[in-house]
């Protein structure tokens, strides 16, 4: 499985790299949005966490442009601020809180590749 990472705090990416690769997933990492978007298309990842405040285009708008492309994949939104009052946020299929503790974030993956199967 496939996990593409996108955040654009690089001390997160790494953290998220790391211990999602010792879960024996594949991680690929984006720091912008656009950057995002390029490797959404050519890595075709088989999930996708999606932080939502990014300087050039927000996880919001990637949210909608990765959706429009491939409705059916797993997205799930990374944030430490409340969105979930957002519609815009409703269309993905998960909403964690970044922390440093990654279980819920794990928990939460392994829930939508469970629910998936």
């Amino acid at each position: 499985m496939k996990i593409l990472v996108v955040d654009d705090e690089k001390n997160i990416l790494k953290l998220y790299q790391a211990e999602l690769e010792d879960e024996g997933y594949t991680v690929v990492t984006a720091n912008s949005g656009r950057e995002a978007m390029d490797i959404f298309e050519s890595e075709n990842p088989d999930l996708v966490t999606l932080d939502v405040l990014m300087p050039d285009i927000d996880g919001i708008q990637v949210l909608r442009q990765m959706k429009e492309k491939k409705p059916d994949i797993p997205i799930i939104m990374l944030t430490a601020y409340d969105y979930r009052d957002d519609f815009s946020v409703w269309v993905s299929d998960a909403y964690v809180v970044k922390s440093s503790d990654l279980s819920n974030l794990k928990a939460t993956i392994r829930q939508i590749i469970e629910g998936r199967k």
